[in-house]
């Protein structure tokens, strides 16, 4: 057997055991309120970082460009309360024109 299928079957069984464990914990843990609260802003804390990453890193490099003129628009439409489908848009014309022009 490979080095690459021993990986793929310890990975696999490593991701079906943190599945098991993540069933196994008790509710009145996952009810106390501290928990609840840490739950709810854990998707907010992934996605910041995703869009972080994105935006401003390219392969091992930090880089500022039109993506970063992207989500400052999207910000800006953002303080300005616009829909949210303007602040797609918006970022994305924003970004494109960067893109094109810059």
């Amino acid at each position: 057997m490979s080095t690459f299928w021993i990986a793929v079957i310890g990975s696999s069984a490593l991701a079906f055991a943190v599945k098991f464990i993540g069933a196994s914990v008790p509710e009145t843990f996952l009810s106390n309120p501290r928990i609840l609260r840490i739950n709810t802003l854990i998707p907010v804390a992934l996605l910041t970082a995703l869009i972080s990453v994105n935006t401003f890193a390219d392969k091992t490099q930090l880089v500022l460009d039109h993506r970063a003129l992207g989500i400052a628009a999207a910000v800006t439409l953002l303080i300005a309360k616009a829909p949210f489908p303007v602040v797609v848009v918006g970022a994305a014309i924003t970004s494109a024109l960067a893109y094109r022009y810059i």
